[in-house]
């Protein structure tokens, strides 16, 4: 049987932030639950992006950080080839996130690096920054 999200995301060794974010905002008990979610997971090198004092900025307040890490989720399994007809999906959060597949799938300007990671309780795919919500 396959690890949840958070196993398989600790596994991948590339999601350090994204983890430490994940505790911050108290949402372990959700990412290792049931689900299924499919994350849109910013690695470590889509962290190291933002402005200085951005991630230390979100993790003193868990209450938009899990508006942020939220807005990266989406109910139910949606594989890369189901993104490729979308042009929005709802989040956890209650926003929309904008899909375009053109020469490559962009979830709300991301380029999705990686798709299809299988876990127990849903999927992963890899993307290269990360995003915020409207609300954030």
């Amino acid at each position: 049987m396959h690890k949840n999200i958070l196993e398989t995301a600790r596994d991948a060794g590339a999601f350090t932030t994204l983890l430490a974010a994940i505790e911050g905002a108290g949402l372990e008990s959700t990412l290792a639950g049931e689900g299924p979610f499919t994350v849109f997971a910013p690695n470590d090198a889509a962290f190291a992006t933002l402005p200085a004092g951005a991630v230390e900025a979100l993790l003193a307040e868990p209450t938009k950080l899990a508006k942020v890490l939220t807005y990266h989720v989406v109910p139910g399994r949606v594989s890369a080839a189901q993104v490729l007809h979308m042009s929005s999906a709802p989040t956890v959060n209650g926003e929309q996130l904008a899909l375009c597949a053109d020469d490559e799938i962009e979830i709300d300007g991301a380029h999705m690096l990686s798709a299809d990671i299988e876990a127990a309780n849903g999927l992963i795919h890899v993307i290269d920054r990360v995003l915020m919500p409207s609300a954030a």
